[in-house]
C-alpha cells in the first residue's frame, strides 16, 4: 500500500509507543482491557447491505473443498482458485458494486494486524492494508469499506450467513475450514506458539505447562491443538485473543497459546511478556469468503498476485511486522 494510506496509523503508533514498546505494565493493561471491551460494543460504521443467498446447488461444500485442495487427502489446503481460470466479475462482485461498499469482518483487538489506532480512532494494521487493496481494486476506492468487528468464533458463521462479503482476520486455512468457507491463496504464514511472562518458568508448548492455565480463543486453531493435548495445563477459552493478554496481565492465566504473529503484537504492547519455545503448527492466513462466491475468490487472488508483485505486501510488512517478526517473505500462491 502507498505510504500515505498508513500515515495516520504510523503517527498513532509513535504516539502510543513513544519508543517501540510503550504499552507495557499498567498502561498496557488498561489499553488492552479497553480494546477488549470495545470489541463487543463497536458496530458497523454503516448498516450492512442485504445479501442474496446463493443459488441452490451452485456449489456444495464437498465440491469446493475438493477443488480447493486438489487431492482426496487434503494435504494442500492452501490451493485456491486460479484468477485466470474463470470469471472475476460474477454475481458476488456485482453484488458488492451494487452496494457500493465492501463488507468485511475484521479484528479491532490485534495490535499490528487489525486494531483501532488510538490517535485517530480508525482501524489499522497489516490485515487492514490488504482490505484497502481489495476495495481499491473492486470499487476504485480503498475507503469504500464497511468494517464489522467479529469474534474469532463467529468468523465462519458470519460468512455462511452472508453478513459479510469476506473476513480478513488472521484466519488460518486448514482442511476443516475449506469445507465451510472459501479461501484465497495464503497471504502470510504463522505458527502456534506460547506467550508468557518473562519471569515465568514456562519454556514453550511442553511439559513446563503442567498445572498451569493456558488461554486461547474459542474457535481458534490454538483451541483445536490444545484439544489434542495440553501438556497437563488447564485450558481457558475466551472470545478474542487479546482477552488472553488481559488475563495473563491480571494473573488469571499463566500463558497464552496463539499464532506467533498475534503473539508478537501482544508482546509489542507489553514488554513484560514474550514468545517462548518453537512454533508447533503451520498457519497460512487467507481471506475467507462464501463457498458460492467463486468469482470473488478469483478476484481476491488477482489482487493478491498484484499485491505481492508490486511491493505493497513488503511495504505493509516492513511497516507493521518486520520489527517483531523479521525475515518473513510473502507465501508463494498455490492454485488448483
Amino acid at each position: 500500500m502507498p505510504a500515505t494510506s498508513r500515515t495516520g496509523a504510523a503517527e498513532g503508533r509513535r504516539t502510543v509507543n513513544g519508543h517501540r514498546r510503550g504499552w507495557g505494565g499498567v498502561a498496557g493493561m488498561a489499553v488492552a482491557c479497553a480494546l477488549a471491551v470495545a470489541g463487543s460494543l463497536v458496530p458497523l460504521r454503516d448498516a450492512p447491505a442485504p445479501v442474496t443467498a446463493a443459488h441452490p446447488g451452485q456449489v456444495t461444500r464437498a465440491q469446493y473443498a475438493a477443488a480447493q485442495d486438489g487431492s482426496d487427502t487434503c494435504d494442500r489446503p492452501e490451493r485456491s482458485l486460479d484468477p485466470n481460470s474463470g470469471s472475476l466479475s460474477g454475481e458476488a462482485v456485482a453484488r458488492i458494486k451494487a452496494h457500493g461498499k465492501l463488507v468485511v469482518g475484521v479484528d479491532q483487538n490485534s495490535y499490528l494486524w487489525g486494531f483501532r489506532d488510538p490517535a485517530t480512532g480508525d482501524l489499522a494494521g497489516f490485515d487492514i492494508d490488504l482490505v484497502k487493496a481489495i476495495a481499491k481494486d473492486i470499487l476504485g476506492d480503498e475507503n469504500a469499506v464497511q468494517y464489522l468487528t467479529v469474534p474469532t468464533a463467529d468468523r465462519i458463521l458470519d460468512i455462511q450467513q452472508k453478513k459479510v462479503d469476506m473476513v480478513v482476520r488472521t484466519m488460518t486455512i486448514n482442511c476443516e475450514r475449506i469445507s465451510q468457507v472459501a479461501f484465497s491463496t495464503a497471504y502470510f504464514t504463522a505458527g502456534q506458539q506460547i506467550l508468557t511472562l518473562k519471569n515465568a518458568s514456562i519454556t514453550g508448548f511442553d511439559d513446563s505447562l503442567a498445572g498451569k492455565t493456558v488461554c486461547t480463543a474459542t474457535g481458534s486453531t490454538g483451541a483445536k491443538e490444545l484439544g489434542k493435548g495440553s501438556h497437563g495445563a488447564k485450558v481457558m477459552l475466551v472470545p478474542n485473543q487479546l482477552d488472553c493478554l488481559v488475563r495473563l496481565q491480571l494473573g488469571l492465566a499463566d500463558a497464552v497459546f496463539t499464532d506467533n504473529a498475534l503473539g508478537a503484537g501482544q508482546a509489542a504492547q507489553d514488554p513484560n511478556v514474550h514468545l517462548v519455545g518453537d512454533t508447533v503448527t503451520k498457519e497460512p492466513y487467507g481471506v475467507a469468503m462464501n463457498l458460492a462466491d467463486t468469482d470473488l475468490v478469483r478476484r481476491v487472488n488477482k489482487v493478491l498476485d498484484t499485491y505481492r508483485a508490486d511491493g505493497s505486501w513488503t511495504a505493509s510488512y516492513d511497516h507493521w511486522l518486520a520489527h517483531d517478526l523479521p525475515g518473513i517473505k510473502p507465501p508463494t500462491p498455490l492454485y488448483k
